[in-house]
């Protein structure tokens, strides 16, 4: 394998991180619905996997005792994340059972092993003081049987309300620009799922939440958007994906899709880009990932959606897709032999070719330098795992135009955003690459006159 197989290799990759391509995937109508008091904990259940894609079969049914414990150890597993200091548990037992009291001591006993404000006064003191259950004694009903939505939220209200007393979530590369009474929170996102990366920190959602309109790359509600886009997937001149790569990477790219449970006739008439774009993303997902693994951006749509805010696109699908298909028939072969060779290298017990396996090796180190500057809010750590400059004047067909095919228009749209008319708070959610230089939305903005500064 030579050089250019490595470019292309890290050019899957990176793709995958900077651009906002929706995921494969089908939705079925849920049975079962959320009430509206449970809105605003969709979102972090989701990300965290207290609920799965299957919800609408569950969700307002009783909890059942393996479920219980799944969200327990969930939520054990968030406690870890902050290092807390130990502390000695009370010795009574504590009554767990799936009535509404059991879950409560359940949840409680996780976070009585640290030394946690207030944690001593007991279970129902504990969580009514932090909001996670609301009025006390026979208020809460402690004997009903608990449905799964009532635990689902008494576990998201206790994590988020353990990292808030803490100071403790992701920050997120967040901006905040002023123009007269207008503000545009830009958040610079990794289109992925890694690092433990939720919760998100307070400050992080609770300016989102503030906001009276949420952008993102592309509108993810969009069901024209997203339909047209489906079709820009695949072909659409009568060929398939047979005609236009070879027969040795077709068998490589056949016995990956079967192996994850596609058939030859579901995926026959994907083209490369959209295959590779899917292969990459696969690869980069590990044991930090949520069950779920629910990019940043999307998690903030759900957020903003479940609360009522509106959402727009400031690009089209059309737009995205157009980038690929412009590509050259050999680049985009080269292309899916890169994110599938990531794939590959990513599976059990495999052996990749050393190269590879090098490559897969530099692109776990720099997403997971990413994720720590992301988390941070580090604008300069980032810079320093990713060199914008250097991927502009690569001379790669793709890499370069995510930004200069992109970024003019995403700081026009943000310049458009601080000019509305009236008192506006906007939150701009696009690729972490689109915000920092060369030609990035931060510097763009203050070029033209706005004040632009990372948020606190």
């Amino acid at each position: 394998m030579g050089k250019r197989m490595i470019k292309f290799l890290l050019s899957a990759a990176l793709s995958a991180a900077l651009l906002a391509v929706p995921a494969l995937a089908a939705e079925e109508p849920p049975a079962q619905l959320p009430s509206p008091w449970a809105y605003s904990s969709i979102a972090d259940s989701y990300a965290m996997g207290l609920m799965d894609d299957g919800f609408g079969t569950y969700i307002t049914s009783p909890l059942t005792g393996e479920q219980m414990e799944a969200m327990t150890e969930i939520l054990a597993a968030k406690l870890a994340l902050l290092d807390l200091p130990q502390r000695e548990a009370a010795s009574e037992s504590l009554v767990v059972d799936t009535t509404r009291s059991g879950v409560m001591n359940a949840l409680y006993q996780e976070c009585a092993a640290y030394a946690l404000p207030g944690v001593e006064a007991g279970a129902e003191a504990f969580l009514s003081g932090l909001g996670v259950v609301r009025g006390d004694g026979a208020d809460l009903a402690p004997g009903r049987t608990c449905t799964y939505q009532e635990a689902m939220v008494m576990t998201q209200r206790l994590i988020l309300a353990v990292y808030d007393s803490q100071n403790a979530g992701s920050k997120g590369l967040l901006w905040k620009a002023v123009n007269g009474e207008n503000t545009l929170y830009l958040l610079g996102t990794i289109h992925m799922d890694r690092n433990n990366v939720y919760p998100l920190h307070k400050s992080l959602r609770e300016a989102l939440l503030s906001a009276d309109t949420v952008a993102f790359e592309l509108d993810f509600n969009d069901s024209e958007g997203l339909a047209e886009f489906a079709a820009l997937q695949s072909y659409s001149d009568g060929t398939t994906l047979a005609d236009h790569i070879s027969p040795e990477l077709y068998s490589r790219v056949s016995a990956a899709l079967t192996g994850l449970g596609m058939t030859e006739e579901q995926f026959a008439s994907y083209k490369p880009w959209t295959l590779a774009n899917s292969f990459s993303m696969l690869s980069m997902t590990d044991d930090t990932t949520s069950g779920n693994a629910m990019a940043i951006d999307l998690y903030c749509n759900s957020l903003a959606t479940w609360a009522g805010i509106p959402v727009e696109g400031v690009e089209t699908y059309a737009l995205q897709a157009n980038i690929f298909d412009t590509l050259d028939p050999e680049y985009l072969e080269a292309y899916l032999e890169g994110g599938l060779a990531l794939f590959e290298a990513a599976q059990e017990g495999a052996e990749p070719d050393p190269e590879v396996a090098a490559a897969a090796e530099q692109n776990e180190q720099m997403i997971d330098a990413m994720f720590t500057a992301w988390k941070n809010r580090d604008p300069e750590a980032l810079s320093k795992s990713y060199d914008k400059a250097a991927i502009m004047n690569s001379g790669d067909q793709l890499q370069s135009r995510l930004f200069t095919d992109r970024d003019p228009g995403m700081i026009e749209a943000a310049a458009a955003f601080l000019e509305r008319e009236g008192r506006n708070t906007v939150f701009m959610a696009v690729g972490a690459g689109h915000m920092v230089d060369p030609g990035g939305i931060v510097s763009g903005l203050r070029e033209l006159g706005y004040t632009v500064e990372l948020a606190h």
